[in-house]
């Protein structure tokens, strides 16, 4: 059976993420008690269930610290992958502000509504922080929901076994997502942005991808960063990682960091030297993912 742990801070997109596996025609299951876990699996394997997603958060408490051991154990009979969901305080702070939501660790009512929010968040930071170390970590504060729910649909369609391994494009300016492993800056390279004519366009676009193939800086820093990831994989792998994400940052995010993510996903996918492991490649657009598609 795939079972599916959903899991992370409050406020980052939790449901947004259930549904889409509902959506994928997962059986769903919200705010299990983590004593239950084993019985549920246990339940849905007598009824001939080939895939499931539970969430479960910090509202269970200490029984958190009993789930990398269930999780472990399952793992013995079952393919099992953990996604956290993840988002920067003050972006928390202002989602629970917008929604006027009670935080489900929030308990002292005489400090003051921002002050207790915080110490909450931290609080569920530090229970769940054993779960993200093992789990596909993604970090929902600079994206909406449509991005999350496309982002679960791209994450569905790899295998829950083995190591994937996440290319991930994301301007600077919006900050480094937070669950990067790799981070590569290359906001050295010559900038598109300062073509009138490149300037609207994006790094999927034939233009730019002709005006940055064409500059040797550019060719250089696709060979260093291919060099070393292709030197070091091999030990992620037989450090026993599930995930590993390669972020690649430009100004905006729209350019360059997503022309070079493309160039190693493309890259990556084709080694035939990988053929004989278990190796699955994702590659992300943050900026890129976040803009609302048009409605026709």
């Amino acid at each position: 059976m795939q079972i599916n742990l959903i899991t992370g801070i409050s406020g980052s997109g939790k449901s947004v993420a259930l549904r889409a596996f509902e959506d994928a025609g997962y059986d769903c299951v919200d705010n299990l008690p983590v004593s239950l876990l084993e019985n549920l699996i246990t339940t849905l394997e007598k009824e001939q269930c080939e895939r499931v997603a539970v969430a479960i958060d910090a509202r269970r408490g200490q029984s958190i610290a009993e789930l990398p051991s269930i999780l472990e154990n399952l793992r013995k009979n079952h393919q099992v992958r953990v996604v956290f969901l993840n988002a920067d305080t003050n972006t928390l702070v202002q989602r629970f502000s917008e929604t006027r939501r009670r935080h489900p660790l929030s308990t002292n009512a005489k400090q003051s509504q921002s002050a207790t929010l915080i110490e909450a968040i931290d609080k569920e930071r530090n229970l769940l922080e054993p779960l993200r170390a093992q789990a596909h970590s993604i970090d929902t504060s600079n994206i909406p929901a449509h991005a999350l729910r496309s982002w679960i649909q791209d994450l569905l369609k790899d295998k829950p076994v083995g190591l994937t391994v996440v290319f991930e494009s994301f301007g600077f300016k919006k900050g480094v997502p937070s669950e990067a492993d790799l981070v590569f800056d290359v906001r050295c390279l010559p900038n598109p942005h300062y073509d009138k004519v490149l300037r609207p366009l994006t790094g999927n676009d034939k233009p730019v991808k002709e005006f940055l193939e064409k500059i040797p800086e550019v060719v250089n820093m696709e060979a260093d960063i291919t060099q070393f990831i292709h030197r070091w994989l091999p030990h992620y792998i037989a450090d026993g990682r599930s995930y590993l994400t390669v972020a690649i940052g430009c100004t905006g995010g729209q350019h360059r960091s997503v022309y070079l993510v493309n160039r190693l996903s493309e890259y990556f996918r084709g080694q035939k030297d990988f053929s004989n492991l278990q190796l699955n490649f994702l590659d992300r657009h943050r900026e890129l993912d976040s803009i609302p598609v048009a409605k026709s």
